[in-house]
C-alpha cells in the first residue's frame, strides 16, 4: 500500500512538474512515402516511306545499323473503353495483349501524367498525392520521353489465361472484359468512385486491335526496339504505318544525351520524322 501510494505521489509531480514547464509531449510525425523513381523509355519517330519496304518491312539497311535480324516478333494489341471513352478521358488506358511466343495474355492499367515544361518532379509529387508512391512496388513507373514531349505513366500489369484461344488471337470482347474486370487493381477500380473502373470496362468495347511487328537490335550498347504499327487511317479506308525507334534507361541523363544522338542518326540517314509518338491517342481516335 505505501509503495503504491509512492508511485502515485511521483507520477502527480511529474505531471504538474509538466504543466507548470509548458512541457508538451507529442509523438514523431508519420512520414510520407517518397515519390517512385521512374525508368525511362525514349520512343523515336521514324519516317515510313523511307525506312519500310514495298512490303511495309523494314529494309535491310535500317536493319543492318541497327544489327536487327529479319525476324520480328508480333504483338496484336487492343484497349478497352466505352463508346464516350470515359476510362480514357479519366487518365486511364486498360490494354490487353498477346505477344508471339508467350502463353498468356498480358493485361496492363496505365496511368498517365502530363510532364510540363519538362518538370518530372512535379509529375510525380502529383502521382504520389493521387497514391502512387514508392512504397507501392506493384505499380511501376515510367517517363515517356518522345521527340518534344514527355509523359508520366504509373503501370499495373498482369498475366492471364483463357481457353479456347491459341497464336496471336486475342479474346472476345465479352472474355477481355471479364479478364480486366477480375484482374482490375484496386487503384483503378475506385479511381473516382468505388466501382469506377470495372463498370466502365463492363460497357466497354475494343479501340483495335492492331497487329504490331517488333524488332529487335543493339546501337551504342543499348538494346535498340524498331516496332511498325499498322493503324486505320483516319477516312478508315486504309492503314497509316507507325514506325517508332526506342530504348529503355534508369538514368535519366543517358536518356536525354541518347535521345539527341539517335535523333541526329536518324536524321544524317534521312529516316527521322519530326514528330510525337502517339500511338494510343490514334488507336483511340480510329476505332
Amino acid at each position: 500500500m505505501f509503495k503504491r501510494l509512492l508511485r502515485t505521489t511521483a507520477l502527480v509531480l511529474t505531471v504538474g512538474s509538466t504543466l507548470l514547464t509548458g512541457t508538451v509531449i507529442q509523438s514523431a510525425p508519420a512520414q510520407a512515402a517518397s515519390n517512385m523513381v521512374p525508368d525511362y523509355e525514349v520512343k523515336i519517330l521514324m519516317s515510313p516511306s523511307t525506312v519500310l519496304g514495298s512490303d511495309n518491312k523494314l529494309k535491310s539497311d535500317v536493319l543492318d545499323t541497327f544489327a536487327m535480324p529479319s525476324s520480328v516478333t508480333k504483338m496484336n494489341v487492343a484497349f478497352l473503353d466505352t463508346n464516350a471513352k470515359n476510362i480514357y478521358n479519366g487518365g486511364w488506358s486498360p490494354r490487353i495483349r498477346k505477344t508471339e511466343g508467350e502463353s498468356k495474355f498480358e493485361l496492363s492499367y496505365k496511368k498517365r501524367y502530363p510532364i510540363v515544361n519538362n518538370d518530372i518532379n512535379a509529375a510525380l509529387t502529383k502521382a504520389n498525392q493521387d497514391g502512387f508512391d514508392s512504397s507501392d512496388t506493384n505499380y511501376e513507373a515510367q517517363v515517356e520521353w518522345g521527340y518534344q514531349n514527355k509523359t508520366l505513366s504509373i503501370t499495373r500489369s498482369k498475366n492471364a489465361s483463357k481457353s479456347g484461344y491459341s497464336g496471336m488471337d486475342l479474346p472476345s470482347v465479352s472474355d477481355a472484359r471479364s479478364l480486366l474486370i477480375s484482374n482490375a487493381p484496386g487503384k483503378f477500380d475506385n479511381w473516382l468512385s468505388n466501382g469506377w473502373g470495372t463498370s466502365l470496362l463492363g460497357s466497354s468495347r475494343y479501340y483495335g486491335p492492331v497487329l504490331a511487328k517488333r524488332s529487335i537490335g543493339t546501337w551504342n550498347g543499348l538494346k535498340l526496339y524498331i516496332e511498325v504499327w499498322p493503324i486505320r487511317n483516319s477516312a478508315g479506308t486504309g492503314t497509316d504505318y507507325i514506325v517508332e525507334a526506342s530504348f529503355k534507361t534508369t538514368s535519366e541523363s543517358t536518356a536525354s544525351a541518347k535521345h539527341d544522338e539517335l535523333i541526329a542518326l536518324l536524321q544524317s540517314k534521312g529516316w527521322f520524322l519530326a514528330q510525337d509518338s502517339l500511338k494510343t491517342q490514334l488507336i483511340m481516335d480510329r476505332y
